[in-house]
């Protein structure tokens, strides 16, 4: 994708990026784009081999686009070491104006299982974005220009299905925080910050993996989710709803709007996987039911 493309004032050559879970997935992935924009790039993971080889891929691209690529060993669930990321890259790019809040994990958790898991969870995919949003953001709303805070959230945020309720928990806390950042931004007179959800599908990661080593057919890549968001955002959507090879939009969209009827129509929590409603539901998405 080249620069003309991006659609989006703060994507563009010389404007200065920083992804959490850049490493990896979707956060290499968009460094790699935001390259490719000549635009210059921080990736921060958590230290060791694979922050190392993530910047030695990257280094390459950013020598022919003639832009800077640094990488920042970071524990997004330490306040502190948010705080240090976000010192470097004002050191280093004097200005942030694309900030992807992407770092996440996803070990299975029970209602009385072990803490850990719990405690993990919350502090990476919940806090780790809170805090990253409460660190960057004055200092991009201070400096003027058009900026981007782009923030990683998941269909389960959504629909909550049953199976990992602390990653459900985490995910629906990402998304009510990224409604409520955008209401604030968009009411301060002045401001040229935006803030967007980016709700991926099934996409080929290492947290995804869960052992494979080829991608299954109904997966996106990384690159395929990111050249999405890229398009989403020049359009000016603040839910960037990805489908996959499985999962078309049509389908998310009766899926979240069932999960929303739960309360509307009164019916037990979670009734999408409840026997007494298997039929009822099988309607409404086959569009010969109304939900009821």
């Amino acid at each position: 994708m080249g620069q003309k493309d991006a659609g989006h004032e703060a994507l563009k050559a010389g404007n200065a990026a920083v992804i959490t879970g850049g490493a990896s997935g979707i956060g290499l992935a968009a460094a790699k784009a935001f390259i490719g924009l000549g635009m210059n790039v921080m990736i921060a993971d958590m230290k060791g081999e694979r922050l190392v080889a993530a910047k030695a891929q990257l280094e390459p691209l950013a020598k022919e686009k003639g832009v800077k690529v640094l990488a920042q060993p970071t524990d997004v669930s330490d306040l502190s070491a948010l705080e240090e990321l976000e010192c470097a890259a004002v050191q280093a790019f004097g200005k942030v104006h694309v900030l992807m809040n992407n770092a996440g994990i996803q070990p299975e958790t029970g209602f009385f299982g072990k803490q850990m898991p719990w405690d993990r969870i919350i502090d990476v995919n919940l806090l780790g974005v809170i805090n990253g949003t409460r660190i960057f953001t004055p200092g991009m709303v201070a400096h003027g220009e058009p900026a981007l805070i782009i923030n990683t959230g998941s269909k389960q945020g959504i629909t909550t299905p049953p199976g990992n309720p602390a990653y459900n928990v985490a995910k629906a806390g990402v998304k009510a925080l990224t409604e409520a950042l955008q209401h604030d931004l968009r009411n301060r007179e002045g401001c040229k910050v935006e803030a967007h959800l980016l709700i991926p599908g099934f996409v080929f990661t290492g947290l995804t993996a869960n052992g494979r080593t080829e991608k299954p057919e109904g997966a996106w890549t990384p690159e395929q989710t990111v050249d999405f968001m890229l398009k989403s955002i020049a359009k000016g959507d603040f839910y960037i709803l990805c489908p996959d090879g499985e999962v078309d939009r049509a389908t998310d969209e009766k899926r979240m709007m069932w999960a929303m009827g739960d309360i509307v129509e009164n019916r037990p929590p979670l009734s999408r996987w409840h026997p007494d409603y298997a039929d009822a539901f099988k309607a409404f998405m086959s569009g010969s039911g109304d939900g009821h």
